[in-house]
């Protein structure tokens, strides 16, 4: 199958087109960026030619891995679709609630198969914890804290991002701290309580549907490196006695992590069968967050 690049910013640079280039069931269909100086640098990685408009990109793939800011990709998101094309999303979905709706109804409608780039999802390893938190771990009994801090909008590639420097830790990393403790826990119902302090440090608290409640901090400007990061999930966690589940690794390798992607959109698409981080997925996620921003105030 052919799969093209929408967007040359860095993730693209340096994990899209590397995997893309790398991966065994899938071939470059090309690159569409609005710089197209830009476009040639990530094609010359990925592979396949640079195209003049996007929808030349569609004439020649058959999927749509997008790498573009919330907003352009909710603007785009509809006319891939509608093509009959397969996509690989990056959250958030789209830069406001309601515009995450109609890219998630827009792809609910085409019967096409999307998947979410939640990088934490496709390492072996943190799946293996997921799959490794016993049935009915999102009871009543059961707390969890979960912290993200970096200094990654201090400086570097990702500090020059407009949507990241506006909307901070939450937007960015918010939705795979989220993800991790919904899957873990249980979908999440409410929030318990929501803070931000500058510089982007946010207090979060939720509650999931089986009464579960859950802790989050998250900051993208506090100078540490590497990033402090760790779930833990304690008490009513089965009867083994162990009620203590802790995740204090990221991926090492997000290249990995997008090839593995790439490997489930492939096996979805010759099954027909929706992916658990598909578009709906990432609507649900931009809704929890939609609720912490409101909470904020």
């Amino acid at each position: 199958m052919r799969i093209g690049l929408l967007g040359a910013g860095p993730w693209a640079r340096q994990v899209h087109a590397p995997a893309i280039a790398a991966h065994p069931r899938w071939s470059a269909a090309g690159v569409w960026a609005r710089r197209p100086e830009a476009a040639a640098e990530v094609a010359a990685v990925s592979g396949g030619p640079v195209h003049a408009s996007v929808e030349d990109l569609l004439d020649a793939c058959d999927a749509v891995a997008f790498a573009v800011p919330p907003a352009v990709q909710a603007e785009l998101l509809e006319r891939v679709v509608a093509a009959g094309k397969h996509v690989v999303l990056e959250k958030p979905l789209a830069a406001d609630l309601p515009a995450a709706e109609r890219a998630a109804a827009a792809v609910a409608a085409s019967g096409v198969r999307s998947a979410t780039m939640l990088t934490l999802r496709f390492d072996p390893a943190i799946r293996a914890w997921l799959d490794a938190v016993p049935a009915g771990a999102g009871g009543p009994g059961t707390t969890a804290t979960a912290r993200w801090l970096s200094g990654a909008l201090l400086g570097g590639p990702f500090a020059a991002s407009s949507w990241r420097a506006e909307h901070g830790a939450l937007l960015d990393v918010g939705p795979h701290v989220v993800d991790l403790l919904d899957a873990a826990l249980g979908p999440v119902v409410d929030i318990d309580h929501a803070h931000r302090d500058e510089p982007d440090l946010w207090r979060i608290g939720l509650v999931h549907d089986g009464g579960a409640r859950s802790s989050v901090v998250l900051s993208l400007r506090v100078p540490v490196d590497p990033t402090e990061f760790e779930v833990a999930l304690v008490g009513g966690l089965g009867a083994d006695g162990r009620g203590r589940y802790v995740l204090d690794r990221r991926p090492a390798d997000a290249v990995a992590c997008f090839g593995a992607l790439l490997d489930d959109l492939a096996d979805a698409i010759g099954s027909g069968a929706d992916l658990p981080v598909d578009a709906a997925r990432a609507l649900h996620l931009q809704r929890v967050i939609d609720r912490i921003v409101r909470a904020v105030g």
